[in-house]
């Protein structure tokens, strides 16, 4: 009865880098999983590489199919389209084991490890990061609405965290540096640009002082004297965590002896796939705080062996959102439970407009702290408005009879 009979996916051509997942068993359930970046390419691959393989397992056996879609005869490292397309299977799987249990994704991990998780809004726009296009923003551009936090940055830093401190929000992240990263492929960072990069936090903290963490992402742009120089300039801002600081994140020795140059937290990488890279840079002593996206990183099944990771080094976690709704419902699932876990990313722009047109479902947060879903699963469906609207490029595979 748990046997997987279709895989069906889901594309918007206005949401270019998104690919949704349903996966089907024969007594009826729907499991929904996510991935980001290459839409086109990882749908081709689940429909031609992954469903021959797939179709007909039984949906209960997740380790196993864990192992081996992530565990291939030529193995790969980094989250390229394979590690992609098994972490949005294996969302969907544990989606359908949360639903067969009748248990929300966190109790079936092993349950609560607090009662709430605390959020931080990543400062980014409506459209941030889903068209395939980098958006660099300046003091000039134009808002798209009130919460087109990215430009609110970039112009008015002091009045965008008094506006976050007042809807409850006790942490922010922002990348005022990512500008000047092109002209030298981050390999240089002048004196007059690592001012006004500096500029958004000083306008925080004289706007609303120590009320809110602020975390800075690089983005991986920067090369080892640029990335430092930033970190060393901003510990006089208190700042939380700087985020991927060096173009080449799978560098422990590099990393390493940039943490050990400054006094500015480390956190890195939601880009990593699969657990060998966190585990090499936690034992060069690389990292303060460990990232993962489990729409990157092979899904619950990987994630919770690298949340167990980072309990085994002592370090924080932090699950990534700035791609879709999916992975924020994961995310949070997994906040709840790993023992480490710190934070939730959430963008509020995104919570207030086209994740509703998506999912039946979103976080509930009050004063800053995401609530645990309650319904089985993920705790979240696709929405049939979402499945009707014009434009959606939908593939299914099935089981032959």
């Amino acid at each position: 009865m748990s046997a997987i009979q279709s895989l069906k996916t889901y594309r918007l051509p206005d949401r270019p880098s998104l690919v949704w997942v349903e996966l089907e068993t024969a007594d009826g359930l729907v499991g929904l999983g996510e991935t980001f970046r290459g839409a086109v390419t990882v749908d081709t691959f689940l429909h031609e590489e992954l469903a021959p393989w797939l179709l007909g397992r039984d949906a209960r056996q997740i380790e196993g199919i864990s192992r081996h879609l992530l565990t291939p005869y030529v193995g790969y490292n980094g989250s390229g389209v394979e590690v992609r397309a098994a972490s949005a299977v294996d969302i969907a799987l544990w989606d359908l084991a949360g639903q067969r249990q009748g248990v929300p994704i966190h109790e079936a991990l092993g349950g609560l490890s607090r009662p709430t998780v605390p959020v931080y809004n990543t400062c980014a726009g409506y459209a941030y990061n889903t068209t395939g296009k980098r958006r660099d923003i300046g003091t000039a551009d134009v808002s798209d609405g009130p919460y087109d936090d990215q430009v609110a940055f970039m112009r008015d830093a002091g009045a965008l965290a008094t506006s976050l401190v007042a809807e409850g929000y006790k942490a922010m992240k922002i990348w005022p540096f990512d500008i000047y990263a092109p002209a030298s492929n981050g390999q240089l960072i002048t004196l007059a640009e690592l001012e006004k990069g500096l500029e958004p936090f000083r306008k925080i903290r004289e706007a609303v002082g120590n009320r809110i963490e602020v975390m800075c992402e690089l983005h991986s742009l920067f090369g080892g004297h640029s990335a430092l120089r930033i970190c060393q300039a901003l510990e006089d801002y208190d700042v939380f965590w700087v985020e991927d600081p060096l173009c080449k994140m799978d560098d422990p020795a590099g990393l390493a002896d940039l943490r050990r140059r400054t006094r500015v937290p480390i956190c890195g990488s939601e880009s990593f796939g699969g657990l060998r890279p966190f585990r090499e840079l936690l034992a060069a002593d690389a990292l303060d705080v460990v990232m993962l996206d489990l729409a990157w990183c092979g899904g619950f099944t990987e994630g919770r062996k690298i949340a167990a990771l980072a309990q085994a080094f002592n370090r924080p976690l932090a699950p990534h959102d700035c791609t879709g709704p999916v992975t924020l419902m994961a995310g949070l699932h997994m906040a709840l439970h790993a023992p480490t876990a710190i934070y939730q990313e959430v963008v509020r722009a995104t919570l207030a407009t086209w994740y509703r047109d998506i999912l039946t479902g979103l976080p509930v947060i009050a004063n800053g702290l995401a609530q645990p879903p309650t319904a089985p699963g993920l705790g979240a469906a696709l929405q049939e408005s979402f499945k009707q609207q014009p434009g959606l490029v939908v593939r299914e595979s099935r089981r032959s009879a």
